[in-house]
């Protein structure tokens, strides 16, 4: 007869309000995403003379979040599975007006949960077998929590999503000076852009020239920026060795960064350019919902959308459809623009996948404007070089630069 296995012991004794606590679980679920074992899929709660803390960790991101708004009535530990806890809190409050819920008053004595209305046991897992994260570097720099999430939805579409090239599928994060860098590409585009950054004064990496940098992936960054899209308070960022540490609010996200070198911006974007000119982002946004909506009614998926400059100088935009007889055919709608610098281009065209397009004129969603800078095509060679687009009238400086890679056509 086999020996029994001893019953794991939960002993972690606290009450809070449902709404904070189902908050903090949804924060929590950051931390199991990828985990593969029922520990590690658990959420770890710890009550001691500091509160409460949940702790979640899938070897990929490890999460920490505090509630204070609970009150520990004994000290100890408790694992349980988060699915099953998140579950079980929200049929508690199952019947009641969302206020009403938000308010209830939860008590968790170790594995048994409690409201005015239910008491159900939970299936405690052993507390010895959850494997905690590191313990987070020192933080070296903080953002406002909006610039940062106005950023990341600039960039992260620039990701790509090919897990067989895992490095491309990561947004690089480089803190150096007093700017926290992100750039992400998917080999068609290359999206950059630049966070102001206040250095921590004790931080070891205190001078302009020392670089802080994490290849964290896009998929994780994803999920952090819906929590930190309603945030309004500092985010401090922690490099550690690999781990990066965000630390927003009460909350604490410890990411494994991915290994590799991605293809650095600066040898990519060019730092002079033949001709800069000012496009009308509206109308462009206009003009190429039109223009995608002709290439998805012709049945011709993947077709590309075309700048062109006809030989007044006039740009069009119009869709690359039909047979070649049908595209001499073809006239785009006219685009609002102004020459900046350089010669207005003639006769030239510029292929771009109208997909992509979208997501580059999207990330100037602050400005009713936005910069193009053309580079002519190279000697012996009529086939039109990188459109890049920047906040800036120059092809440097600005808080966002994108780099858009044409189509090539027959």
């Amino acid at each position: 007869m086999s020996e029994q296995q001893p019953t794991p012991i939960a002993t972690a004794h606290v009450t809070a309000p449902y709404g904070p606590l189902a908050d903090a679980l949804k924060l929590a679920e950051f931390g199991t995403a990828c985990a593969s074992n029922p520990a590690q899929h658990g959420v770890l709660i710890e009550a001691d003379d500091t509160g409460l803390t949940l702790r979640t960790h899938d070897w990929e991101t490890a999460v920490s979040v505090t509630v204070p708004t609970a009150t520990v009535t004994r000290a100890g530990a408790s694992l349980l599975p988060l699915d099953q806890l998140t579950k079980a809190l929200k049929a508690m409050v199952a019947g009641e007006t969302k206020a009403t819920a938000a308010r209830t008053t939860v008590t968790l004595a170790g594995d048994l949960l409690t409201t005015d209305h239910l008491t159900v046991p939970l299936r405690a897992l052993p507390v010895g077998e959850f494997a905690p994260a590191k313990k987070p570097a020192q933080i070296a720099a903080h953002l406002d929590a909006q610039e940062f999430y106005r950023q990341l939805q600039r960039v992260l579409p620039a990701a790509c999503t090919d897990d067989t090239l895992p490095v491309l599928t990561a947004v690089q994060m480089t803190l150096e000076g007093s700017s926290l860098t992100l750039a992400a590409t998917d080999r068609y585009r290359f999206a950059v852009a630049d966070i102001p950054a206040t250095r921590t004064p004790d931080h070891p990496a205190t001078t302009p020239e020392h670089l802080l940098t994490a290849l964290i992936p896009a998929s994780v960054l994803t999920r952090i920026a819906k929590h930190l899209k309603t945030q309004t308070g500092p985010v401090a960022i922690a490099f550690g060795t690999p781990e990066l540490t965000l630390t927003v609010g009460d909350t604490t996200l410890t990411i494994q960064p991915r290994e590799g070198n991605p293809p650095g911006c600066a040898a990519l974007f060019p730092t002079t350019v033949d001709t800069s000119l000012t496009l009308e982002r509206a109308t462009a946004q206009r003009a190429l919902k039109k223009c995608a909506a002709m290439v998805a009614a012709s049945g011709e998926r993947g077709s590309p959308v075309t700048l062109r400059w006809d030989d007044t100088g006039t740009l069009t935009l119009a869709p690359r459809i039909g047979e070649p007889d049908d595209l001499a055919r073809i006239k785009g709608m006219p685009l609002t623009f102004a020459t900046l610098t350089g010669p207005t281009p003639t006769d030239r065209e510029l292929h771009a996948n109208p997909a992509f397009l979208a997501d580059a004129l999207a990330a100037f969603d602050a400005t009713d404007t936005l910069t193009l800078h053309l580079q002519d095509p190279k000697e012996g060679s009529t086939t039109m070089r990188p459109l890049l687009l920047t906040t800036n009238p120059r092809p440097t400086g600005g808080d966002y630069r994108h780099l858009l890679m044409p189509v090539r056509v027959s």
